[in-house]
């Protein structure tokens, strides 16, 4: 897949307007909301600073609420990058207080509002999974980097070379999921999952994707809906469904016992991560192994030989 390696400028308002920090020669102090984002940020830092996240893996930035703590790192934080696109909606008045004395990225609003896709028909808003289709995360990870670059001009040439080998990662994990699911037929490339939380990655790699619930997790999912969804597995004869490492499985198993009560036999093709990442430590728990697995699952549980182990060999399996 030939993708343009240019650098992707995209700062958020926020950041643009927000005040220096002249931080020369001292260490910078990063929170980030989704692990996505302080992985990201890792890979691309110099070592003098310091990274976290507020949420870990498994947990639901949909519903996320700031604990007292929480706040209180987000006040001695040099930096706050969050993701934007209303993914943390229960903290949008919480950033609005900040913004007026805290330089905040909005990471995930530097894609391009032409590869954006709509919350749905009667909304304004934009679908905030992006990072569901890495080449979409390089636009935010040039807005990391820059802004990275201009909190520490002195280190801005490691900050590049680091952002440059990052890119080249994201081009080949792309280039590695058309290639194992290249042989996917037509009629099989449906996702089925808990929420409408991988519709990127359905844009990308030629999938119908469908999710029990809504793109926010918020949302609930009636009876008609889950007869709905029978109905549409038994008809194109979909022979596997998933359940998401931050979203409970009550839905999906839901599905699979309604479609064994009409006699098709829909199997549990595995976990995928959506909203957050796999354990702290693990590969999985890195932004490209969550891909990784991601893309190696959901091959191989529709029938594709793709490397047990990953593009990286380093899938816990």
């Amino acid at each position: 897949m030939n993708i343009n390696r240019r650098r992707f400028v995209g700062l958020s308002a926020a950041a643009i307007a927000a005040p220096s920090i002249a931080v020369a020669g001292q260490s910078l102090n990063i929170v980030c909301t989704v692990g996505m984002l302080a992985d990201t940020a890792k890979q691309i830092a110099p070592a003098n600073v310091t990274i976290r996240a507020l949420m870990g893996p498994g947990t639901d930035p949909h519903a996320f609420r700031q604990t007292r703590s929480d706040v209180v790192a987000l006040t001695k934080a040099d930096l706050i990058i969050r993701h934007g696109l209303y993914l943390e909606a229960q903290m949008e008045d919480l950033f609005a207080k900040l913004g007026n004395r805290k330089p905040i990225l909005s990471a995930g609003e530097a894609v391009p509002n032409h590869n954006l896709l709509p919350y749905d028909d009667a909304s304004p808003q934009y679908d905030p999974h992006v990072w569901m289709d890495p080449t979409l995360w390089i636009h935010v990870a040039d807005a990391i980097a820059s802004e990275l670059s201009s909190k520490l001009p002195n280190k801005s040439a490691e900050i590049s070379q680091n952002y440059a080998s990052f890119v080249e990662t994201l081009i080949r994990l792309t280039d590695y999921g058309h290639d194992i699911l290249a042989s996917v037929p037509k009629q099989a490339r449906v996702l089925l999952t808990a929420h409408d939380a991988f519709r990127y990655f359905g844009s990308a790699y030629d999938f119908d994707v469908m999710g029990v619930k809504g793109i926010s997790t918020t949302s609930e999912a009636g009876l008609y809906r889950i007869e709905e969804l029978v109905d549409l597995i038994i008809e194109r004869q979909i022979k596997a469904v998933f359940v998401e490492s931050s979203q409970s499985d009550r839905n999906i198993r839901a599905l699979i016992e309604g479609t064994a009560a009409r006699g098709h036999d829909l199997k549990l093709g595995g976990q995928l991560f959506s909203d957050a990442m796999g354990p702290a430590g693990t590969y999985e728990g890195t932004y490209i192994g969550m891909i990784d697995h991601n893309l190696t699952t959901i091959a191989r549980a529709l029938g594709v030989d793709a490397p047990k182990r990953g593009m990286n060999d380093r899938l816990n399996v």
